[in-house]
């Protein structure tokens, strides 16, 4: 019965360390590219007041495009977490350095969209984001991977 309990809590815990990464990797690339944001922001006067026009326009399609980049690198960190939660590897060097090698093979398997937007074109920044991603699934998750595996705990006599 504890096994299934842990199943459970296992089910739970893996999709809530995924969406905290995704969103603490999302705030750090935000964070980098603030001045750059800015910038395209008040370029012109004449597109602030076109950016609904433009956001409807261009938003779908870069969304869709952006998505792609993010299939692949989360495609890549799911490995990861699967062999973490197979294995029970409990470490954060490792959950760590799954994130960024996620974020570095999102990133290289999608070039023809980098040369075309200028967020994506800077490598260091993405994998720091996964990095940080990787930190932010391990304090929710990855510190008790593997359901079948418990953490230690005082042995009775």
């Amino acid at each position: 019965m504890e096994t299934v309990g842990r199943f459970i809590l296992r089910l739970l815990l893996v999709p809530l360390g995924a969406m905290v990464a995704v969103t603490i990797a999302m705030l750090v690339l935000l964070a980098a590219h603030w001045n750059e944001a800015a910038a395209l922001a008040g370029a012109s006067r004449d597109l602030q007041e076109q950016w609904l026009l433009a956001l409807v326009i261009s938003g779908p399609v870069l969304a869709f495009l952006l998505s792609l980049s993010a299939a692949f690198s989360l495609m890549s960190a799911a490995i990861g977490v699967l062999i973490s939660e197979t294995f029970a590897i409990r470490s954060w060097i490792f959950h760590a350095a799954n994130g960024g090698l996620a974020a570095w093979i999102g990133w290289s398997l999608t070039q023809d969209l980098r040369d075309e937007y200028r967020f994506l074109t800077e490598p260091k920044i993405l994998v720091a984001a996964g990095l940080a991603g990787g930190l932010a699934y391990w304090l929710v998750a990855g510190w008790s991977a593997g359901f079948w595996k418990p953490m230690s705990r005082a042995q009775s006599p």
